[in-house]
């Protein structure tokens, strides 16, 4: 049992440990970990907690203010494309790729006998996004390109994944993704790029432009286009990578501008012009959408991390500022207003986390099962069976889940951003100090890699083209099912109307025409994030309960199947989880009378240090409560 934090110890959210104090990503890496995963990434994320809470964020401010800068031509009037970098940007690239954020989920850390799964790149990232938005972004990106050339490279651009995936920052090269065209947008098969085979040099030659170029001085930036007597559409585009330059000499290209952004100063965003850019094919031709949405399933999942820790970051300054601020006699988070939102920003970014590290562990498991399938990583004949079986399974419901969590999470962090500015009250309004630049960063979020209107679209295809609702629905039940407590069994039953009621939805839209589909496609996406967040925090609610400790990785089922092993044993762990799951399934699910005005509801007075302060409950408070209720 714990007392808690006393956020009245601090000044402000910086220099601290950022991984200390998320006790909620804490408990989701001990529940998505295996043992041995966890053994040896602790002391890890423990030390890039510190990292990122001191130097990190202190040098994002510097950034934020004094960001890239392009410098297109030299003196001469010829081309260069160079992009020049504060100095306390180089130090965090040097600090944070050095500390593996990239590395350790693509070749063997020190320690281990295989990569971490990715699922540990997406933590680390999260925690980067305490500090910097804008950084992460390359970051994601870096991944994304690796992943892209460990699963369709034929070893011919190795240099190039080997400079993604290095340990050491000299020999670090970045990844991008160009995608946006002016004329396109999201209609990615608008595409009009075209791609030229160049026979003297053995590569391609790209022609064309490209509108929102991020980390656009990367030399490992993949880009669509089209070669010549491709078909229209999405079916026509092959994928190549496109080096920012060759043999130390520019490629030939232009960066014409950087964007003039709202946010995510730290990244340099532009436009660029292909003049007979050399490019290096990526797999096979014209598989280069499909080759793209694997990358674009990680970056959807980076963008839901990152949106998890502006969220984490903004109820930690909130926290902090609720703690120390003093109004009419007292601190201000012991005022009843204050308590309830301060609660339920907590129980949000509890739903946030929870949800994306379950996508993230449904991605990990499928991109094991794939390293498995091409002899990556060392299995034998059985496991290699069962990986890819999981695998399999992992990647229709994650189909559905990726574009959802990116969908709620961003818009949940712009949400949770704002108020956060409101909780500082003037000063969260000004330049310095940080909730205006969280603000600022975290409406990019609801837009980079799909509007929400695109990302229910994805839903849509996800059901029809993946079933990805049979996995779904199996899993949503088995979590309720698994759920024993009779201090829970009220919000079992709320969940369980409402998990039959989507079914139903499901079915409707699966039987109405393509338009009307369309027009439910944002409210389902929402819906489902709703039953499928509630029964993963009641399933997580129970382990804590029949374990001792909240989200204790012994008790959590690796696999995912909450069995509720435990379940006939006395409840003798902590509540907290407890609480945060009633809440959640309170406030999305019970339409109450007079919107609650008439309910008597005291949660937030009567739970605030539980669910703010992460301090440990005991179990009988879910009995009184039950029978108070």
């Amino acid at each position: 049992m714990t007392d808690g934090i006393d956020y009245g110890d601090f000044e402000e959210g910086r220099h601290i440990n950022y991984w200390e104090l998320d006790r909620t990503l804490e408990r989701e890496v001990e529940r998505i970990y295996t043992e041995d995963e966890l053994e040896w990434a602790r002391p890890r994320l423990a030390a890039f907690g510190d990292l990122i809470g001191n130097t990190v964020a202190d040098n994002a401010d510097i950034i934020d203010d004094h960001g890239p800068e392009l410098e297109p031509y030299d003196k001469h009037g010829e081309i260069q494309n160079h992009v020049h970098y504060p100095p306390e940007q180089l130090e965090n690239e040097r600090l944070v790729y050095e500390s593996g954020i990239v590395a350790d989920s693509f070749e063997v850390p020190p320690g281990r006998e295989e990569p971490m799964p990715l699922s540990h790149n997406l933590v680390m990232q999260s925690l980067l996004c305490y500090a910097d938005v804008g950084f992460d972004c390359p970051v994601a990106m870096t991944a994304g390109a690796a992943l892209v050339l460990e699963k369709f490279d034929d070893g011919a651009l190795e240099s190039y994944y080997g400079g993604l995936t290095s340990r050491e920052y000299d020999d670090l090269i970045e990844g991008a993704m160009f995608l946006t065209e002016k004329q396109g947008g999201s209609d990615v098969g608008a595409t009009e790029t075209r791609a030229e085979r160049d026979e003297e040099t053995g590569c391609y030659r790209l022609y064309g432009e490209k509108w929102f170029c991020s980390n656009i001085d990367a030399q490992g930036t993949l880009a669509l286009a089209r070669t010549e007597g491709a078909p229209e559409g999405t079916r026509g585009l092959s994928l190549f990578l496109v080096p920012h330059e060759l043999k130390g000499e520019p490629n030939d290209q232009l960066y014409r501008r950087l964007k003039d952004k709202l946010g995510t100063i730290a990244v340099p965003t532009g436009e660029v012009e292909f003049r007979g850019a050399r490019a290096f094919l990526v797999g096979e031709e014209e598989s280069g959408f499909r080759q793209m949405a694997e990358m674009l399933n990680l970056e959807r999942l980076s963008n839901a991390a990152a949106s998890c820790g502006v969220i984490g970051r903004a109820l930690l300054e909130s926290k902090i500022k609720a703690a120390n601020r003093e109004a009419f006699g007292d601190t201000i988070n012991q005022y009843p207003l204050m308590r309830r939102d301060l609660v339920d920003m907590a129980v949000d970014h509890e739903a946030a986390t929870a949800f994306t590290m379950e996508a993230a562990r449904l991605f990990s498991i499928r991109e094991r099962g794939e390293r498995a399938a091409r002899g990556d990583i060392e299995v034998d004949a059985a496991d290699r069976a069962e990986l890819e079986a999981q695998a399999e399974h992992a990647y229709r419901l994650m189909r559905l889940l990726i574009p959802i969590a990116k969908a709620r999470t961003g818009r949940m962090a712009v949400d949770t951003a704002s108020y956060a500015m409101e909780i500082q009250g003037g000063n969260g309004y000004v330049d310095d100090f940080v909730t205006n630049r969280l603000l600022r960063d975290a409406q990019v979020l609801p837009i980079w890699e799909g509007t929400e209107n695109i990302l229910s679209l994805d839903v849509l295809r996800a059901l029809e083209r993946e079933a990805a609702h049979e996995p779904f629905l199996e899993v949503v039940q088995g979590r309720l099912e698994s759920v024993t407590h009779p201090g829970l069994s009220e919000s079992v039953d709320v969940v369980e109307a409402e998990f039959h009621e989507l079914g139903e939805a499901l079915a409707t839209l699966a039987t109405e025409d393509g338009e009307y589909a369309q027009l439910q496609a944002k409210e389902l996406v929402h819906y489902v994030f709703d039953v499928f967040t509630a029964a993963l925090l009641l399933a997580e609610a129970q382990r804590a309960l029949d374990s001792g400790s909240a989200g204790s990785a012994d008790s959590a089922d690796k696999d995912g199947n909450d069995d509720g092993s435990n379940s006939d044993s006395e409840p003798n762990g902590d509540a907290r989880i407890a609480l945060v799951a009633r809440r959640f399934v309170d406030r999305h699910f019970d339409d109450r009378p007079a919107r609650g005005i008439t309910s008597g509801d005291r949660f937030s007075l009567e739970h605030f240090d539980a669910i703010v302060r992460y301090e440990s409950v005991d179990p009988s408070v879910l009995e009184w409560d039950a029978t108070d209720s």
